[in-house]
C-alpha cells in the first residue's frame, strides 16, 4: 500500500478533477452545481515562473469566452505581439490591484475590456450569463516549480482561468510529517519576494495534513500567521472523524470545489484597509479569506432562507473571537442579492440593528468595507427617523441603524405589507454608555450612601441587543410574516433561545449554528480568562457604638451596613494596596511591559472613591502608572458633598476615555457599569473584581480580558467578591452550545391572572370596558383614565406589602404575556385584554420609594478588617452543552418572615457571616488607617510638620505628639482594646507613635496629604 505524500496528493487531485467521487460525496451527498464544474489537471511545465501564471489556460479561456474582443486587441497590437503585450499589461495590473480585483473587474488593454472570470448570476433568467459562468476554466497543477532562482516546488496550485488563486502544502502523518511541518515550510522555505507569494497574488495558502488544515493569506516569512481552517470536533478544535476517508476531505470535496471557490471569490474574499492603534488607515491593505465556520454559517443561513423564504427566525451562537462582524457583513450582502427558486428577490431590504446610540463603528465600517457596488449600504443614526423611513420605502439594500430606532423600524415595516425585510440583530453590547436600565441613574447624581447601596443590589437581568429587540418585536411579529430575524449572540438567554432557536424533537431549543467559546479558546482566537483565577474573601467586624438598641428593617439594614463596610475608606485603601502592589509585582512586565488592568466596582460611588485611592497610593509609592475612571452622569459623595464626573476626574472628555486608556502611562481603568461589555483592548491582561457577578453579566465582564495580542500569553483575575464556584456556574452554559431544556408553560399566564383577581382590586367587567375603548377605532385616551382611576384608588388603600405584591405580579404578567404572545399557538382574547389593561395600569400605580435606614451607619464602628485568599488556579469547565431553564414560577420576590430586628441582632448576624478570627495585626492595621484619616482632618498639622517652616526634627516630633494625643483620645470608642494597649504598654505605645509619625511625614513628602497644609 502506498502511504506516501504523493499518494495523498493524487487522492486530492482525483476528487478535484472528478476521477474519484470522494468520501464525503458518498457519506453526506455533498455536491455543487448541476452538473458541478470540475478542475482539469495541467502539467507544471505550463506554469510561467516569470509571469506567475499559466498563459495557456488564460488564453484558452479568453479565446472561448471573448473571441471578438481578442480579435480587436490583435488589431491594436498586431497579431504577433498581442499575447506578449497583453501578458505584460495583465501582470502589471495584478501587481498593482491584486488578483481578486482583476477577477472581479477584469482588465482593459488598448480600449479592449476583458473579463478574467464569470461568477454565478443570482438568477437563472439570463441563459448567456449561465453559459459564461460554465466557461470558467479551473485547473490544478502538481509540484509547481515557481522560482527562477531554484527548483523548489509547491505540492498543489489551483488556478482560475490561468491565474493562481490557491496554493497548498500537503503532509502525511503516516510519514511523520504533519500540518506543522507544512506551516514551517511556508514560513522558512517560501520566499515572500517570489511573485507567486506576494500579497494579493494568491488568495490563500493552505497547510494540510490528513487531520488538520491551517490557512494564511499573506506570507511574511517567520512571522506569517496561519489560522485554523477546521470544522470543529465536539464543539472544540479539530475535525470530526470521516468513516470513509481523511478528516480533511471537506477541504477538497467541499471548499475547493469549483462552484464553491467561485462563490468564495465573488462574495467572501475581501481586501480591507489596515488601521493603526488609533483606528486611522495606514494606507496598507490586508486580505481576508473566510474561516470555515464563517463560510458554513453564511451558506447554511442562505440555503435555508432560499428554501423557506421570509418569516423565519434564526439564532446564531458565536463566541468572541469568531469574527462575527465579518460574518454579519457577508450574510448581509448575500441576503441583499438572494433570490428564491422562482428567481424572485427574497428581501427588499436588509436592516442591521446594533445596540449603540452611536452606531457601532466597527460593524458599520466592516459592512461598508465589503461593499463592491457603491450605494448599497446606508448608515442611519438614532435621530434620523425620516431618513430611515425613506430608506425603507425605497428599498435600500442594506440599512444599518441603532436599537433605539427599532420600534420605528417595526412600525414602518407594518405599513409596507408588500415588502419583505431581513432584520439582522447584532449583540454588540454598549461599551461607552451605561446600561439602558440605568438611564435614570445616569441623569441623576448619587445623593447618598443609600443610593450607592441600591446601586449594589442585584439587578434584573440586563438585556443584550438580541433580547431587547425580541421584547420590542414579539408583539408585532405574528402580524408581520414578511420579516425574518437573524440574531447573533455569544450568550443566548433562555428567552432568546425559545423565540429564535431551533425546536428539537424532545421539546428543547438550540441555536441554528454554533461556534463555541471552547472552540475559540482551543483554536487560539481568544484566551481562557478562567485559566488563572484567584479569589479573596473580605472579613470585617462592626461594633455598636450606642447604648440603645433600636429596631431596623433587617434586609434593608444588612444591605446598608454591607455597603458601609465596602465603601469604608479603610476597605477601599486596603483593596487598592492589594491591587496596585499585585500589578506592580506580577503584571506590569506582561505583554512586553504594556499590560493594563481593569478594576470592576460595585457602584459609581465606589468607582469615585477607588479613583481617589488609586491616585493617592500611586503618588505615595512613586509608581509611574496612572488610573482612569469610567462611570455615567454625576456622583455626589455623601461624606464630602462634593460632586464628581468622569470628565472632571480624568481631565479628558468622557468621549476620549477609551482612546486615552490606550496611552502608555494609563495602566488602570476603574469602571462602574461601563466598558464591561463590548470593550476591545488587547493589552488588558488583569481584572480586579470588586462586584458580584452572575450569569451573562459575569461572562461578558470577564471576557474583556480574552482578546489576543502577539505578546499576550495569559490573563489573570483577582476576585474580591465572587467564589470560584459562582463563576464556573456562570460560564458553563455558554462554554459549548446553550440549550433551553423546554419551552415556557403558557398556563403560567392563567396562574397569574387568578392571583391578580384574588387581590379584588378590579373586576373583569372593568378590564372588558377598558378593552372595548382601547381596541375601538374611535376610542380616545381620555376615556381610559376614568376606568383605571378607581383601581388606583383601591390600590392606595391597601398596605405597603400588598401594594408591592400586587405591583410585582402585575409586572410579571405584562412581561410574561409580552413574551408568550410570540410563541403560544392559541388565541385567548381575555388574556390580551388583561395585558393591555395591566400594562397601562402599572404606569399609573404610585410607587412609594423604599427608604433605607441611613442613620444606622452613625450608630456603628468598624472594628476589624481582613482580606484573605480563598482559592487560586484554573476554574475548569465541563465539556458539555449548557442547560438553560425556562421562565420559572413568578412571585413577589419579597422576603418572608419577620423583617424588623434590633441593631445588636443585625450586627451579630452580619459579623457571623462576614467575620473571622481577627488577629491583633488586623485590628492595629485598621486602627492606624483610621488614625491617619483623623490626623489628616486636623488643621495645622501640615504646617507643624513642614521642614521649611519647622526645620528641627525634635520640634516636629513634639508637635506631632500633641496632635497624636488628641486623635488617640477621640478614638477611645473606635477600638478600646487597641487604645488600651497603646496607653498601658509603653513600648508598644512608643513604637506605634513613631510608626504614625513616619507614615504621616512620608505622606507629606509624597504630596498625598497636601490637604493637611
Amino acid at each position: 500500500m502506498d502511504t506516501s505524500e504523493r499518494d495523498f496528493e493524487t487522492t486530492v487531485v482525483a476528487v478535484l478533477t472528478g476521477i474519484a467521487p470522494g468520501s464525503l460525496v458518498r457519506e453526506r451527498g455533498v455536491s455543487y452545481g448541476d452538473p458541478p464544474l470540475r478542475f482539469v489537471e495541467r502539467p507544471y511545465t505550463q506554469y510561467d515562473r516569470a509571469l506567475g501564471l499559466d498563459p495557456g489556460a488564460l488564453f484558452d479561456f479568453l479565446y472561448t469566452t471573448q473571441p471578438q474582443t481578442w480579435a480587436k486587441l490583435q488589431q491594436q497590437h498586431g497579431e504577433a505581439l498581442a499575447k506578449e503585450r497583453f501578458l505584460k499589461r495583465l501582470v502589471k495590473e495584478i501587481a498593482t490591484r491584486g488578483t481578486l480585483d482583476i477577477l472581479r473587474k477584469g482588465v482593459v488593454d488598448m480600449g479592449c475590456s476583458f473579463s478574467l472570470a464569470y461568477f454565478r448570476p443570482e438568477t437563472g433568467l439570463n441563459a448567456e450569463h449561465q453559459r459564461r459562468y460554465r466557461a470558467n476554466l479551473l485547473s490544478v497543477t502538481r509540484q509547481v516549480r515557481y522560482s527562477l532562482k531554484n527548483e523548489n516546488s509547491l505540492d498543489l496550485v489551483l488556478f482560475l482561468n490561468g491565474l493562481p488563486i490557491i496554493t497548498a502544502e500537503l503532509k502525511n502523518p503516516l510519514k511523520q510529517q504533519t500540518v506543522e511541518h507544512a506551516v514551517r515550510q511556508y514560513r522558512q522555505q517560501r520566499d515572500p519576494k517570489e511573485p507567486l507569494f506576494a500579497l494579493g497574488r494568491c488568495l490563500a495558502h493552505f497547510a494540510v495534513d490528513t487531520d488538520l488544515v491551517y490557512m494564511a493569506t499573506h506570507l511574511r516569512g517567520k512571522t506569517t500567521v496561519f489560522l485554523p481552517f477546521n470544522q470543529g470536533r465536539d464543539n472544540g478544535a479539530g475535525n470530526p472523524d470521516n468513516p470513509n476517508g481523511f478528516k480533511t476531505a471537506y477541504l477538497w470535496e467541499e471548499v475547493w470545489q469549483p462552484d464553491s471557490l467561485l462563490e468564495i471569490i465573488d462574495h467572501f474574499v475581501q481586501h480591507v484597509p489596515v488601521k493603526d492603534a488609533q483606528g486611522k488607515p495606514t494606507g496598507a491593505k490586508r486580505l481576508i479569506f473566510p474561516r470555515y465556520h464563517q463560510l458554513e454559517v453564511v451558506r447554511r443561513l442562505i440555503g435555508h432562507t432560499r428554501a423557506m423564504g421570509a418569516g423565519q427566525n434564526y439564532l446564531i451562537q458565536h463566541s468572541a473571537g469568531s469574527g462575527k462582524s465579518n460574518s454579519i457583513a457577508w450574510l448581509c450582502y448575500r441576503l441583499a442579492g438572494l433570490h428564491d427558486a422562482n428567481d424572485a428577490r427574497v428581501f427588499d431590504s436588509i436592516v442591521v440593528i446594533t445596540d449603540r446610540r452611536v452606531l457601532d463603528k466597527q460593524l458599520r465600517d466592516t459592512v461598508s468595507s465589503f461593499e463592491q457596488v457603491k450605494g448599497l449600504v446606508k448608515a442611519i443614526e438614532a435621530n434620523k427617523a425620516q431618513e430611515l423611513a425613506q430608506a425603507l420605502e425605497v428599498g435600500r439594500a442594506i440599512i444599518i441603524t441603532t436599537l433605539q430606532t427599532f420600534p420605528f423600524v417595526v412600525q414602518k415595516i407594518g405599513t409596507l405589507p408588500g415588502k419583505r425585510f431581513a432584520i439582522v440583530v447584532d449583540e454588540a453590547h454598549s461599551s461607552q454608555s451605561g446600561e439602558g436600565s440605568k438611564a435614570l441613574k445616569q441623569v441623576l447624581a448619587t445623593a447618598s450612601l443609600e443610593t450607592a447601596a441600591q446601586d449594589e443590589a442585584p439587578e434584573e437581568d440586563q438585556q443584550d441587543a438580541v433580547n431587547t429587540a425580541v421584547e420590542t418585536a414579539m408583539r408585532q411579529r405574528q402580524r408581520l410574516p414578511n420579516l425574518s430575524f437573524f440574531a447573533w449572540t455569544a450568550t443566548p438567554k433562555g428567552k432568546t433561545l425559545e423565540l429564535f432557536g431551533v425546536r428539537r424533537p424532545d421539546g428543547s431549543y438550540a441555536p441554528f449554528h454554533l461556534y463555541s467559546m471552547r472552540q475559540a479558546i482551543q483554536e487560539g482566537f481568544i484566551l481562557d480568562v478562567l485559566q488563572n483565577y484567584t479569589t479573596f474573601k473580605v472579613y470585617f467586624n462592626l461594633h455598636k457604638r450606642i447604648e440603645d438598641d433600636p429596631q431596623y428593617d433587617k434586609p434593608k439594614a444588612l444591605a446598608l451596613l454591607k455597603a458601609y463596610a465596602d465603601l469604608h475608606e479603610h476597605a477601599i485603601r486596603t483593596k487598592t494596596v492589594i491591587m496596585v502592589e499585585h500589578f506592580h509585582a506580577q503584571v506590569r512586565h506582561r505583554i512586553g511591559g504594556q499590560a493594563k488592568a481593569m478594576v470592576v466596582t460595585r457602584s459609581r460611588l465606589h468607582a469615585v472613591r477607588y479613583k481617589q485611592a488609586f491616585d493617592r497610593y500611586l503618588q505615595e509609592r512613586g509608581y509611574p502608572y496612572r488610573a482612569l475612571v469610567a462611570f455615567s452622569g454625576a456622583v455626589r459623595d455623601p461624606d464630602t458633598q462634593l460632586e464628581f464626573t468622569e470628565t472632571e476626574m480624568n481631565g479628558v472628555p468622557e468621549s476620549q476615555t477609551a482612546e486615552t486608556f490606550k496611552q502608555a502611562p494609563y495602566r488602570f481603568l476603574i469602571v462602574a457599569e461601563k466598558f464591561q461589555t463590548g470593550f476591545d483592548q488587547p493589552l488588558l491582561h488583569t481584572m480586579y473584581v470588586d462586584k458580584k457577578l452572575s450569569g451573562v453579566n459575569a461572562v461578558q465582564t470577564l471576557s474583556r480580558l480574552n482578546r489576543i495580542h502577539p505578546e499576550k500569553e495569559d490573563t489573570f483575575v483577582l476576585d474580591l467578591a465572587n467564589d470560584a464556584e459562582e463563576i464556573q456556574e456562570a460560564f458553563q452554559p455558554f462554554y459549548q452550545a446553550a440549550v433551553l431544556s423546554e419551552g415556557t408553560d403558557p398556563n403560567k399566564l392563567y396562574d397569574l391572572q387568578r392571583i391578580l383577581e384574588e387581590y379584588r382590586l378590579y373586576t373583569r367587567d372593568e378590564v372588558a370596558a377598558f378593552a372595548q375603548i382601547y381596541f375601538a377605532r374611535t376610542g380616545k385616551q381620555e376615556q381610559l383614565h376614568p376606568i383605571l382611576n378607581p383601581v388606583v384608588d383601591r390600590y392606595i388603600q391597601r398596605s405597603a406589602e400588598e401594594q408591592a405584591d400586587f405591583r410585582t405580579h402585575l409586572r410579571d404578567y405584562v412581561r410574561l404575556y409580552a413574551f408568550l404572545a410570540q410563541v403560544i399557538t392559541f388565541v385567548d382574547a381575555d388574556l390580551e385584554k388583561l395585558y393591555q389593561w395591566a400594562r397601562h395600569l402599572v404606569r399609573k400605580l404610585p410607587v412609594t420609594r423604599d427608604e433605607l435606614p441611613v442613620e444606622i451607619t452613625e450608630n456603628v464602628n468598624m472594628a476589624s478588617y481582613r482580606i484573605q485568599q480563598t482559592s487560586t488556579g484554573e476554574i475548569k469547565l465541563l465539556d458539555e452543552d449548557g442547560a438553560l431553564q425556562p421562565i420559572s414560577d413568578l412571585g413577589t420576590g419579597r422576603p418572608t418572615g419577620e423583617s424588623m430586628a434590633p441593631l445588636s441582632a443585625i450586627l451579630a448576624y452580619l459579623n457571623e457571616h462576614f467575620g473571622t478570627a481577627f488577629s491583633d495585626a488586623d485590628k492595629v492595621g485598621y486602627f492606624a488607617d483610621d488614625m491617619e484619616r483623623r490626623l489628616s482632618a486636623q488643621a495645622g498639622l501640615g504646617r507643624a510638620l513642614d521642614p521649611t517652616i519647622n526645620p528641627s526634627p525634635e520640634t516636629r516630633r513634639l508637635a506631632f505628639d500633641s496632635f497624636f494625643g488628641d486623635a488617640l483620645e477621640d478614638m477611645i470608642d473606635a477600638n478600646f482594646d487597641i487604645y488600651k494597649k497603646i496607653v498601658d504598654d509603653a513600648d508598644f505605645g512608643t513604637l506605634f507613635r513613631a510608626f504614625m509619625f513616619d507614615r504621616i511625614e512620608q505622606g507629606l513628602r509624597g504630596g498625598a496629604m497636601s490637604s493637611l497644609k
